[in-house]
């Protein structure tokens, strides 16, 4: 069997690949790799079992927990929550592991199984192909009588999660009028509730989950709802969650996008400000725009690159006791607080500066000035030469030769589809165009299949 394992966790169609039975197997393997940390004691491991509002998040949620305590692992259910916090919890109430059911941005049929490591960190991929190797030996654990685990309800999950955020943030948010929109997802009923505890202004659009309406053109990858309602109450700022809360964007007054970027940027000067910036430095992707790295190289902060991908800026902060990091996207991890990335977070963080400085965030995010950037995926080319050509490798290096300082190219073949992706960021957006369609020219004639 390929691996089933993706980048965050086991995702696809419910009741598609997705199944019931599926989520109760690959929970009882769970178990058994990550359920031993008090065997030695002789006490039962115990789990923290949480969902976005997905309907089919209601019969994985179930098969879920089946799963764990027919294993022997008692579960504390937190219901409908972000998977920040999830994450949160697990550290908090000293569970063995977790388990988040959600499919993040993805449309409502879809979902996800994510399992949450002790102390709330992500899995390893070792440590997934464990689990996945015992999910298909069938080789389970059924205690019987006492031995069985039990089922309780985490009743005071989202106080305690809230309590964390509003602690958390360096100054209150008295006095900031804030429109959220929660993309009628896990952030609907906690986020508006820390904002306000927090003293903010809240107005709520985007949280009226009914199961089958997440993301449904609301949410971070869809702002114009929330441009359009932070204008026309004359909101100080708005804040965009996705599906599972674990991203932030967000817009001014004007109901210009603020992006993760963007974001990353005033938190790191704020941080360095504070002097809590370790090493003084920020992790960021590869696809992370070259403004962000102007930005940040005027300031004195160091921008370390990893891999796209939310784990493996995570890999790179932990490695080396980096404590900022993210993608553009809007997933920031701010390891002081979280282990994973948390929109409400974030995004408390982001108006918590606003109070702080006085200033608007139109104005803050004038820090960074975002290059233009032009991203063209190339199909039906050898994705794999796409580092090795010859041709290829000399047509990226004179085009960053005529680019100078003021232009970047990446040349990336895609992990999830069969395109090569040429992206090209310069000073002018025909600048940007010209020379990644002259790339993309090369990379068609000498990676042609």
């Amino acid at each position: 069997m390929s691996r089933i394992f993706g980048t965050d966790g086991v995702r696809g169609l419910a009741n598609g690949l997705l199944t019931a039975d599926l989520a109760m197997e690959l929970s009882q393997a769970a178990a058994i790799v990550l359920g031993h940390r008090h065997a030695a004691e002789g006490r039962r491991p115990t789990a923290v079992v949480a969902r976005d509002g997905r309907a089919s998040g209601e019969f994985l949620g179930a098969a879920v927990t089946a799963g764990l305590a027919s294993s022997g692992v008692d579960v504390y259910d937190a219901g409908v929550l972000p998977t920040p916090a999830a994450a949160y919890l697990v550290g908090d109430i000293d569970a063995d592991f977790g388990v988040m059911i959600s499919a993040s941005h993805n449309p409502a049929p879809d979902n996800g199984i994510k399992f949450l490591a002790h102390g709330g960190k992500k899995l390893p991929d070792a440590v997934e192909d464990a689990i996945q190797q015992v999910y298909e030996a069938k080789e389970f654990e059924r205690p019987t009588g006492a031995e069985v685990g039990r089922v309780h309800r985490l009743s005071d999950a989202e106080d305690r999660y809230i309590l964390h955020l509003v602690g958390a943030i360096p100054r209150r948010l008295d006095g900031l009028s804030i429109v959220l929109d929660c993309a009628n997802g896990a952030a609907s009923g906690v986020s508006p509730d820390a904002f306000r505890d927090a003293g903010a202004s809240v107005h709520v659009i985007g949280a009226e989950p009914d199961g089958l309406n997440i993301n449904d053109g609301v949410g971070s990858t869809h702002l114009e709802p929330l441009k359009r309602t932070v204008r026309e109450i004359g909101a100080d700022l708005g804040i965009a969650h996705d599906g599972d809360a674990d991203r932030c964007l967000a817009v001014d007054h004007t109901g210009t996008e603020v992006d993760g970027d963007q974001i990353m940027c005033i938190l790191a000067m704020a941080m360095k400000e504070a002097g809590r910036l370790e090493q003084g430095t920020l992790v960021a992707t590869v696809m992370s725009n070259l403004g962000l790295q102007l930005a940040l190289d005027r300031a004195g902060i160091n921008l370390v690159r990893a891999s796209v991908g939310d784990r493996y800026v995570l890999e790179s902060m932990v490695a080396n006791g980096y404590n900022l990091g993210g993608e553009q996207s809007g997933h920031v991890i701010m390891a002081d607080y979280a282990t994973t990335g948390d929109g409400l977070l974030t995004g408390m963080m982001l108006a918590s500066r606003v109070a702080q400085t006085g200033m608007p965030l139109q104005e803050l995010a004038t820090v960074m000035t975002r290059m233009p950037q032009v991203m063209i995926n190339v199909k039906n080319v050898d994705k794999a030469a796409a580092k090795t050509d010859s041709a290829v490798l000399a047509a990226v290096a004179e085009t960053e030769r005529r680019l100078g300082e003021e232009g970047r190219v990446l040349l990336r073949p895609s992990g999830t589809e069969p395109v090569v992706r040429v992206m090209v960021e310069a000073a002018t957006a025909e600048d940007a165009q010209r020379e990644a369609e002259a790339l993309v020219a090369v990379v068609e004639e000498h990676l042609s299949l």
